[in-house]
């Protein structure tokens, strides 16, 4: 060690004498070793014993100026290293450590400074190193990781491999961490709560919170496409609910281009397939109608003899159903009607009441625009013909009776163009129906039968009646009922939709006909039939979203099913029992509802209904051998039906 090095660290100047310092230079020394032997741990003890030699090399260099100034050399402290006592030393040896001790004794001022400093240095140390730990648990319990990574970095540059800087630097990780999964968790639970409210614009904001921080966060992600998926359904159902608006306001040709605009985009969609098989069989059969019409417009017109022709009457009335507002064939059945008595209300009376009881037989009366009252009663075979279902209404009180009934002499009365309903609903056992047919014949063609407390249309006691393009909605029991021997109800190119019970339903030997009807949203079966050894032929009908089951086939003696379609009903699509059995059930489709596609009763093979397309319904396509009088079904993993969902319970009494 230089001279000059050695004065400053002995705290020297360059022109001091070092011999009056010796004694406190024995004492700093002495010192400086204490602190090496206690240190509290191996970092520190290195570090003063680092220092010592460094004090110890300071006196040797003093000791070797001292010599070579020809002054007496003082002897060198003992070495602190070794425990063992150094040999004894010889008598210049001796001389060299007595002047040693002289000459730390002149120096202790300067090594007393120099052992403040380093125990200043020592407590600023620790000072620094526990000031910053605690601003870094401060920093990471704010969640400022910058300043924390700050905070312990500089402790890790005072105190290389510092426990207090690993575990600093580990707090920072797993707040970080703890801090991400917060974040995640509480946006991406915002998202997943708005899309399920189907707040589309909310979620996608929510979920984009994410991806700002975490581009590739897969759960945000996912997210995004759910929500792109719903979006692409709400369109959809937008798209398929205007699709089947049009279709029921029989705008063909929009419900046509609404569906194969979905089908662009989704080519295999279910509904829009049939919303536009059906809006294209309607163009196709209001063709074949219209070739129809047109042949029997000629007819009549050849029969035409100047006077009342029932054929002809019957053949113009049936043209002006197949083409509605086709002039030439209104102006001749206006001709034709005209051979018999015409009779306006209001004009020549000032109530369809006071008129009908003047009418008789092929009379024909007039009903203008208004909401008319009733009760009223045919008894003859009289055309009642209104300017339209929306434009004449006929409504009477529920207590009163049916709206309009038709008795046992009316053998042949036809109803045109008027809305029968009643003007409130009243609860009970035995509920009168908005119109009803008792043991008479009528004809019903583009009516509404609406908001009855019972059926919208009931036949009974051998009634016969034919309804056609008419809609039969929102009534308190059944649509339509028939009911009882001899009775006969034919329904053609009908509505039955939202009424409380079935959509059409025959029972205790009634016969029925029912060709391409619509029963959709009924609370029960879309088509409930218990004929007996009566007929029933089904055909074509639409059976859609009933509560239910589509069809239910109880009993009949004779008949069809056929071409019917059973779609998206709660329990099941098509029920058929054992008292059906000679009845062929043949090219029906049952398909997407929420219960079994196809349920036979015991003793009815499998096989026999083979020719019927049974898909996408859910679980069990076929329900076989199954016992309606438990629900159970032979085969044990078939499970359970329950009897009551299938077999109706017994009906209230009909309408007096």
């Amino acid at each position: 060690m230089k001279l000059p090095d050695a004065r400053k660290i002995l705290g020297l100047g360059p022109d001091d004498d070092p011999r009056p310092h010796l004694s406190d230079f024995k004492q700093a020394r002495e010192h400086i070793a204490a602190m090496v032997r206690s240190a509290p741990n191996q970092t520190l003890a290195d570090r003063y014993q680092q220092g010592l030699i460094e004090f110890d090399q300071a006196l040797a260099a003093i000791q070797e100026h001292l010599e070579a100034s020809g002054l007496a050399a003082p002897p060198l402290p003992a070495p602190v290293a070794t425990e063992t006592p150094p040999p004894t030393p010889a008598p210049r040896t001796a001389l060299y450590l007595a002047w040693l001790v002289v000459f730390l004794t002149g120096l202790g001022g300067g090594a007393w400074i120099y052992l403040k400093n380093e125990e200043a240095k020592e407590q600023q140390r620790q000072t620094r190193l526990g000031f910053l730990a605690n601003q870094g648990s401060i920093m990471v319990e704010n969640r400022r990781w910058q300043d924390a990574a700050g905070a312990f970095a500089e402790i890790e540059a005072i105190d290389p491999g510092s426990t207090l800087a690993r575990l600093g630097r580990r707090s920072i990780e797993v707040g970080m961490v703890e801090e991400q999964t917060q974040f995640i968790g509480y946006w991406i639970g915002q998202a997943t709560a708005e899309l399920e409210a189907g707040r589309l614009d909310e979620a996608t904001a929510a979920a984009r919170q994410v991806l700002a921080k975490f581009p590739a966060e897969k759960e945000a992600l996912s997210l995004l496409e759910k929500v792109a998926t719903a979006r692409a359904n709400l369109s959809r159902n937008a798209a398929i609910a205007a699709a089947r608006q049009a279709l029921d306001q029989r705008r063909w040709d929009d419900a046509i281009a609404a569906a194969q605009g979905i089908l662009t985009k989704t080519p295999e969609d279910p509904d829009a397939k049939l919303i536009l098989a059906d809006a294209t069989a309607a163009v196709e059969k209001i063709a074949a109608d219209k070739a129809k019409a047109a042949e029997l417009l000629q007819m009549a017109v050849a029969r035409d003899q100047g006077q009342f022709d029932q054929q002809a009457l019957d053949w113009l009335r049936e043209a002006n159903s197949l083409t509605p507002g086709n002039p030439e064939i209104a102006a001749r059945l206006e001709k034709l009607s005209s051979y018999t008595r015409t009779l306006h209300v209001p004009g020549d009376f000032a109530t369809p009441a006071e008129a009908l009881a003047s009418a008789r037989d092929r009379d024909r009366i007039v009903l203008g625009i208004a909401t008319w009252k009733g009760p009223l009663v045919i008894n003859a075979a009289v055309e009642l013909q209104g300017a339209g279902f929306a434009e004449t209404i006929v409504e009477c009180s529920p207590e009163n009776g049916s709206a309009i009934s038709i008795g046992p002499d009316a053998r042949g009365a036809r109803i045109s163009g008027i809305t029968f309903r009643h003007e409130s609903f009243a609860a009970g056992s035995d509920r009168f129906s908005a119109a009803l047919v008792r043991g008479g014949q009528a004809t019903f063609v583009d009516c509404r039968f609406t908001d009855a407390s019972g059926h919208g249309l009931a036949v009974i006691e051998g009634g016969q009646a034919i309804v056609s393009r008419s809609r039969l909605a929102n009534n308190g029991w059944n649509g339509v009922a028939a009911i009882g021997q001899s009775t006969t109800l034919e329904v053609r190119d009908c509505e039955s939709l939202e009424n409380f019970e079935h959509g059409i339903e025959s029972w205790d030997g009634a016969a029925v006909i029912l060709v391409n009807n619509r029963c959709e949203g009924n609370s029960r079966n879309g088509i409930h039939a218990d004929n007996g050894r009566a007929s029933a032929t089904i055909e074509g009908n639409q059976l859609i979203a009933n509560r239910e089951f589509g069809l239910v086939l109880d009993s009949a003696g004779g008949g069809k099913i056929s071409g019917n379609t059973a779609r998206a009903n709660l329990l099941g699509g098509l029920v058929i029992r054992a008292a059906a059995a000679g009845v062929p059930v043949s090219s029906n489709q049952a398909t997407l509802n929420l219960g079994p596609g196809l349920v036979l009763e015991k003793g009815l093979a499998a096989a026999s209904y083979a020719d019927n397309s049974i898909s996408q319904n859910h679980g069990q396509q076929t329900f076989a051998d199954i016992d309606l009088a438990t629900g159970e079904n032979s085969a044990p993993e078939a499970g359970k039906i329950p009897r009551a969902s299938i077999i109706a319970e017994p009906e209230p009494a009909p309408a007096r």
